[in-house]
């Protein structure tokens, strides 16, 4: 038509798009997110209820991906030092200042430094990394052997699921001897004791595995008394995180509907292949969620867990209520109650939550870090992109529309 050039790239209301196939009666792209069907027959009636920016899709994804990788990074090493410090108020029984809140330990940890090297709350490191690692690789050899499901997202039946569940506790229980060992690593000092070589965990566990019912030191625990408390926390720890994370999916995406259904608008260039950024943004919050909410619910039964594996290693650890001095581990107890009713008899409730301040000082620098990758990631999208008119607008946007910002 004359005066009005090419109109061939004009965008339809989604419903009126004559070039979309007949036969495709539904708009699969929001059954994606919220489960319901966009039929192509009904009347246009406005923009879809979801996030439409593919212009921004690419940057989105970067974010994403960042934040994962932080979270992995963070949960992995860097949060080691405070797995450290928690870990050795929650084996030390006599421990007069329980350290609930984070501020008592900062005097503590920086007698700490100044007493021994930098590297006292990086003990047990490599060893802990080769404890999940080996977790790992025994669930996969476990589920190739037997066929049975290693993620709960490829469960279709109720079989299935019971199956998992049933590799999940037999990797448990396989790790758990060298899971020991690797404890010890972590909470003894480094003036007291040696320093274990990188594949001692090995030689310790397999120690622990061929003294299965009359261990040769006092009063350790045989590990069969260890192993069923253990791969309780750990099945029931994880059932509850996976739960969990499914309940705050369900409510972020419910939210984000009904945050963005008379905001956004569809776009023509969109592909259905490719990933939604919202989707893996209200996972990676629902994680993280999941992940803080179990650490903080299940850290009693932790302490008590820790309890029944350090005893009878004889193990020299710092002594948390100076810093300046080391002290040894030494315990009597029968099995899980038994160490249950002792802490609470002779330390009380509060026995359970010893070193909760470490925890408190570990989540925090993990979301701290979370944020901070957030916001330079972003800052460095932002700066990348092309210079337009409403670049600052889009730009707020982007940063309102993130559940991290």
């Amino acid at each position: 038509m004359a005066g009005f050039g090419d109109y061939s790239a004009y965008n339809r209301p989604f419903g009126l798009d004559p070039n979309r196939e007949t036969n495709d009666l539904y708009d699969t792209r929001y059954q994606q997110i919220y489960g319901y069907h966009t039929p192509l027959t009904e009347e246009y009636q406005g923009p879809p209820l979801v996030m439409d920016d593919p212009p921004e899709e690419e940057s989105n994804t970067y974010v994403t991906t960042a934040i994962s990788v932080a979270s992995l990074v963070t949960e992995n090493l860097l949060s080691h030092p405070f797995i450290v410090l928690r870990r050795q108020c929650q084996v030390h029984n006599s421990l007069r200042n329980y350290h609930i809140v984070p501020y008592t330990l900062l005097p503590v940890v920086v007698r700490l430094h100044r007493r021994q090297d930098f590297t006292t709350l990086w003990k047990g490191i490599g060893s802990t990394c080769i404890i999940k690692g080996l977790n790992l690789a025994v669930e996969d050899v476990i589920s190739k052997g037997t066929g049975w499901p290693k993620e709960i997202g490829k469960c279709g039946s109720v079989l299935q699921f019971l199956q998992h569940l049933t590799l999940k506790c037999i990797s448990v229980a396989i790790v758990t001897p060298f899971y020991s060992a690797s404890l010890v690593e972590t909470v003894q000092s480094d003036i007291a004791s040696d320093k274990p070589a990188i594949f001692d965990v090995f030689r310790e566990g397999f120690v622990r595995i061929l003294e299965w019912g009359t261990p040769s030191r006092g009063r350790m625990l045989p590990i069969w008394a260890i192993v069923l408390p253990t791969v309780g926390l750990g099945i029931s720890k994880y059932f509850a995180h996976m739960l969990l994370k499914s309940v705050t999916v369900r409510i972020l995406r419910f939210q984000q509907r009904h945050k963005h259904e008379l905001h956004d608008s569809y776009s023509s260039n969109y592909s259905k292949n490719s990933q939604n950024p919202l989707i893996e943004d209200i996972n990676l919050k629902a994680n993280i969620f999941s992940f803080i909410t179990m650490e903080i619910l299940f850290y009693p039964v932790e302490t008590i867990i820790h309890r029944l594996h350090i005893q009878g290693t004889r193990t020299i650890i710092d002594n948390l209520d100076t810093g300046t001095s080391v002290t040894p581990i030494l315990t009597g107890y029968e099995g899980f109650i038994d160490c249950y009713n002792t802490t609470i008899a002779k330390e009380g409730v509060g026995g359970l939550y010893k070193g909760f301040g470490a925890l408190i000082l570990q989540l925090a620098a993990h979301l701290a870090i979370i944020k901070l990758t957030t916001f330079i990631v972003s800052e460095m999208s932002n700066l990348l992109k092309p210079a337009s008119p409403t670049n600052s607008e889009d730009s707020a946007h982007s940063q309102q529309k993130y559940l991290f910002n």
